[in-house]
């Protein structure tokens, strides 16, 4: 008789009856049930963080069995810490989910959570061994929210027009994998798909639903970057900038916060376009309309970081004075500079240089990171969309689109 796929919950199986997660009491359940179900194939799924919350006594098996691949465990940060993860594995593969954990959070998702055979239980009882049931997920008021964010997410998505999906898709490419010159080289990042926003719709909803700008909410941090910090609080990412995190805002996130541990903290901003969350500690959180500098660097790689064009003669020097009048028309602070401050802006030259043509205020970002950002903004209802029509260009300067058809 052929087996059927299970994934197991293992966090919640090696929690049961426990505060702390036990890897001992994780394997002797998973032996349990394939002792009882040798026909069947289990994939055992941890969270992120399962490492850092077992006894130390346990970390090095833990580790083996990570590399030998008997345990597997998502990205650090990733949305709903293992959950998502998990039941992800379980939607692709059809299989049955080994839990005790109802995942209310994710009923408007994964509805089939509620067929027949898709959820077991497993209880440990004393002189019997372990339990394992069928079981139906139990609905609360996550559930109930969740549901209907499902359903408000699937409307707003059918209210996207085919054009537009396809316009946001082929900008995404382009940025992601920009055409090459005519000299016939290969276009770059293929195979590289774009980065998706910072939540999934459904998971930013749910979030937003329970918690606005000025609550508290409890998170997990999961990892560091040279700016912050991104944490998971009810199912969705967020992130902590430095200045989120004390003042003044301390060198690293890694002086104040702990990889793993769990922390209490104040809904800063939110970014509805990237769907991102923006998180500070309680008595530094400074409740805005929009995220820092900080979050929006982590969320999408933008940075200020100026551009600069160098003129090696005197005629260049001409050229780039002429352009001038473009950026005067579009408010930049683009100036000229000479030779002296290209030397102080830019320590160890080698070449000499005439001068350049600067604009302090400039700056770059991921196309990987950033594109599906841009796109994502494109869909509030007030946006409207011209596939396919030229631009009108006059040196790097966008001056406008031709919308005729």
């Amino acid at each position: 008789m052929a087996g059927r796929q299970v994934v197991v919950d293992g966090s919640n199986i090696a929690t049961e009856g426990r505060s702390l997660p036990s890897l001992a009491q994780l394997d002797d359940a998973v032996r349990a049930y394939q002792a009882e179900h040798p026909e069947d194939t289990t994939i055992v799924v941890v969270d992120a963080t399962f490492g850092h919350r077992i006894d130390q006594s346990e970390r090095r098996a833990f580790e083996e069995a990570e590399a030998a691949g008997e345990l597997v465990s998502p990205p650090a940060g990733a949305i709903g810490r293992g959950d998502r993860f998990l039941l992800q594995i379980a939607n692709r593969t059809g299989a049955t989910v080994l839990s005790n954990d109802s995942f209310q959070e994710f009923h408007g998702e994964y509805g089939w959570l509620f067929d027949e055979g898709r959820l077991l239980g497993a209880k440990p009882v004393q002189g019997v061994g372990w339990i394992f049931t069928p079981r139906t997920p139990v609905r609360g008021p996550k559930s109930r929210v969740a549901v209907r964010a499902g359903k408000r997410a699937k409307a707003a998505e059918k209210r996207v027009s085919p054009e537009a999906r396809k316009a946001i898709a082929e900008a995404t490419a382009d940025a992601v994998s920009p055409t090459q010159g005519e000299r016939g080289r290969s276009r770059r990042g293929r195979g590289r798909g774009p980065a998706e926003p910072v939540n999934e719709p459904l998971a930013f909803i749910t979030f937003i639903a329970d918690h606005q700008p000025g609550s508290e909410v409890e998170a997990i941090v999961e990892s560091f970057t040279s700016h912050g910090a991104f944490v998971t609080a009810n199912g969705a990412r967020c992130y902590v900038p430095l200045t989120g995190l004390g003042d003044p805002p301390p060198r690293s996130a890694k002086e104040v916060l702990n990889r793993g541990e769990p922390r209490t903290f104040v809904v800063q901003a939110l970014d509805p376009p990237r769907r991102g969350i923006e998180l500070a500690l309680p008595g530094v959180a400074k409740v805005a309309g929009v995220p820092t500098d900080e979050t929006v660097e982590a969320e999408t790689g933008f940075r200020t970081s100026g551009i600069m064009y160098l003129g090696e003669s005197a005629e260049d020097l001409a050229r780039m004075e002429a352009w001038l009048d473009h950026a005067r028309e579009y408010q930049l602070d683009t100036r000229l500079i000479d030779a002296a401050e290209v030397a102080r802006l830019l320590p160890g030259i080698a070449k000499p240089w005439a001068g350049a043509l600067y604009t302090p205020s400039d700056g770059k970002a991921e196309p990987q990171m950033a594109a599906p950002a841009i796109a994502a903004a494109g869909l509030a209802p007030s946006r409207r969309y011209w596939p396919h029509h030229l631009l009108n260009r006059s040196s790097s300067a966008m001056l406008g689109a031709h919308t005729s058809t």
